[in-house]
Order: C-alpha cells, then structure tokens, then sequence
C-alpha cells in the first residue's frame, strides 16, 4: 500500500459507522485526506491509476464492475453498489443479501470528489485528465472513443478506429471499396413485390481522404413497401457537416434527387433509416423507373460527394 493508506482505511471504514456524530467524522476525514487521494490515488504522470490502488478498486460496482457514481448506495453492513443496479437486484444487497434500505455512502462519495483520472480512452490517444465526476461525461462525447462497426444488416459487433473499420470491412465482410467522389450504382432484385426488411451489399468510398458507407435497404414505411438509399460518414458529426451529398434515380423522363449531409457512423444505419434522412423510392415508383413488365427491380443510382468551403 501506498505511504499513507491506512489514512484511507479509516475513510472507508468509517462509513460502516451508523450514528450521526460518526457520518460526520467520516466526512471530516474524507475532506481532510483529499490531498492524500490526488497524489497516490490520482495521476502517475499520465499513465493513469495504479491496478492496486484500493480505493480505485472499492469506487467500482460489485455488480456492473463500472465506476461508480452518486448516489452511491450502502446496505447497512457497509457494501456498496450504483444506483443503477440497486433496482436491478430489487434492493437486496448482491453481497450478503440484506435489505438495501435507502443509504447513501457519503464518505465514498466524498472521497471520489478528490480524484483525478485519465479517460478511458487513453490507449487510443486521448491523453486528458479529469476530475472523477467529470470523467464520465467527457467519455460519452470524446472524439478517440472507438466506432461500431457500419456494416448493416449484421450484428457485427467489431469496434475500432476508422483505419480499423477499412480493414474489418475489406477483409471480413468483402466490402466493396472505390476511391473518387462520383458513383454510378446498380440495384437488382427478382421479386420485388414481396418487400421485406433487407440490406443490399454496403459500398465504402474513399474521397477527399476521407470514407463513406453508402447505403441501400428495403423496408416497410408504415404500411408502404420502400426503397432508400443514403450515406454515412466514417467519422464524428462535426465533421460529417463538412460534407454533401446527392443522389439520383431515374428513367422514362422522370428522376427523383436527394441531397443532404451525410450522417456519422455514431448514428446507427437502422436510426438513420428511420428518420427518412436520405433518397426514399415508393415500390410503385421503383417498378416504374426499371421498366420492361415491372418483374424485376432495376434501379440505377448515381450519386455525387463534394466538401463544402
């Protein structure tokens, strides 16, 4: 243990105390060592925590194994857990089975107020450090954080980089892959009048140094079978906005065009769908824009992405 952990010791103990002059003490103690739990408990230059660090390990949930954050919960033998899995045990403590009640363990509380931690995302690049209760926020939005893999109509459940993702979709998935910022693609299906939930092969294009998932799907909108196209950047939104888009289907004289900004891999390609944020073809229309007897669907979709100034 580090110099001074028993200091600690007496923290964390002191919250198996029940009456009010002892929660108190408790408190008074956790203030008076927050010094202590910046130097030992908080940065190794930028390395992060210490695996053994035994205050780090009682900030951690017995149940999810994730930090936790208050309300911190005790039962009256002392054991602690998350808010979240409170409800989920049905409030019996997971440890040794006593009724929750409704205690707080203020002195945990206290004690996570006085640590600095480095984000979990510190293997990937982001080398930022910051105060416990503020951690959490900044990993829900932080820009190294790993994306899911694009790939639609699979539960793939691959994260990483986008340099990752490149390789993931080439290799396992046999994505197609085309540089350039134009396209000229070619959907076919035999039997279009049964319009089921389906993906067709997803496409990536590497323009602008940059790459887009392009998207075709079938699906019910309501009660009407629909055809949608649409793209999605790989990469954050902000910089998804530096982006357009347009797409075109057509024949016979008629055409329909989209145009829009592509939306980030962070939204899944099912969210996007839903919102109707892309060229939508009604089955009739589609039939109509393939020609011949209407048997088959045929539909040719050219498209374009360009950066904006």
């Amino acid at each position: 243990m580090a110099p001074g952990g028993s200091a600690f010791k007496e923290v964390l103990e002191s919250h198996l105390m029940s009456s009010d002059y002892e929660l108190g003490k408790a408190k008074s103690e956790a203030k008076s060592n927050s010094t202590f739990a910046k130097s030992s408990v908080g940065l190794n230059g930028k390395n992060g925590i210490s695996s053994n660090n035994d205050v780090y390990d009682l900030l951690g949930c017995p149940v999810c194994k994730n930090l936790m954050y208050p309300p911190i919960h005790q039962c009256p033998n002392g054991h602690t857990l998350c808010s979240n899995c409170k409800i989920q045990v049905h409030n019996l403590c997971p440890t040794c089975h006593h009724d929750l009640e409704n205690i707080r363990c203020l002195a945990l509380e206290k004690v996570a107020e006085s640590l600095e931690l480095p984000c979990r995302y510190q293997s990937l690049g982001c080398h930022d450090i910051f105060p416990y209760y503020t951690k959490l926020k900044h990993e829900q939005n932080c820009g190294f954080r790993p994306y899911n893999c694009p790939y639609a109509g699979s539960e793939c459940s691959v994260m990483g980089d986008i340099p990752t993702l490149i390789a993931h979709l080439k290799d396992d998935h046999k994505v197609d892959m085309h540089d350039g910022c134009t396209f000229n693609h070619r959907y076919v299906k035999a039997n279009p009048h049964e319009v089921e939930n389906a993906t067709w092969m997803l496409t990536v294009f590497n323009s602008f140094g940059r790459h887009f998932c392009l998207h075709f799907e079938a699906f019910q909108l309501g009660t009407a079978p629909v055809y949608m196209a649409f793209l999605r950047f790989m990469g954050d939104d902000n910089e998804a906005k530096k982006f357009s888009y347009s797409l075109e289907v057509g024949a016979n004289g008629r055409k329909l065009i989209w145009q829009g900004i592509p939306r980030s891999i962070r939204d899944d390609h099912r969210k996007v769908r839903d919102s109707q944020d892309g060229l939508i073809i009604q089955r009739n229309l589609a039939l109509y824009f393939s020609g011949g007897d209407r048997q088959e669907l045929k539909l040719r979709i050219t498209g374009r992405i360009w950066r904006e100034d």
